[in-house]
């Protein structure tokens, strides 16, 4: 499966964006799918997941009720609305898809590319 990444920008703190992941390939709905972001001098961080068929999502900590990922099968896409910016959002974002569970929130066989989201104060 390829992906590809778009949404990003530049927003001050407290404002809103939605990031879309496009993904090829007849199969997607059978991927779960993840979200992922990369801060500068800082290692890519796990921000959320959902299983293929939405029945399950997983945030970390610091996004939990903040950020909300979903996804469209039928139009084989993933998104994450990503509500109440902080500047510590900062990062390079990357969706992410495998066919584990386990393996996408940690080490996924598919990455895209990232977008950039920039948080002001």
């Amino acid at each position: 499966v390829q992906l590809q990444a778009s949404g990003g920008g530049a927003v001050q703190a407290g404002g809103s964006l939605k990031l879309s992941c496009a993904a090829s390939g007849r199969t997607f709905s059978t991927y779960h799918m993840g979200w992922f972001r990369q801060a500068p001098g800082k290692e890519r961080e796990f921000v959320a997941a959902i299983t293929s068929s939405s029945t399950s999502t997983y945030y970390t900590d610091s996004v939990k009720g903040r950020f909300a990922i979903s996804r469209a099968n039928t139009k084989n896409m993933v998104y994450l609305q990503m509500n109440n910016l902080k500047p510590e959002d900062t990062a390079v974002y990357y969706c992410a898809a495998d066919l584990s569970w386990s393996d996408l929130n940690h080490q996924p066989d598919y990455w895209g590319q990232g977008t950039q989201v920039t948080v002001s104060s």
